[in-house]
């Protein structure tokens, strides 16, 4: 299970996840209505190292 250390670390992994969502959004040209998932897929895929969504 993942876990942050405090709610300054969840609030970093949040600002992260919100600025490559930006991008994300940018390479698409659209606002994304599931940004939920996404922000979750980024986020668990940080924290697991594993390769970040685009």
């Amino acid at each position: 299970m993942n876990s942050f250390g405090s709610a300054g670390d969840l609030e970093a992994a949040l600002r992260r996840a919100e600025a490559a969502h930006g991008e994300h959004e940018k390479r698409t040209g659209e606002p994304d209505e599931n940004w939920p998932a996404w922000y979750a897929a980024y986020m668990v895929a940080e924290q697991a190292g594993t390769e970040l969504p685009l």
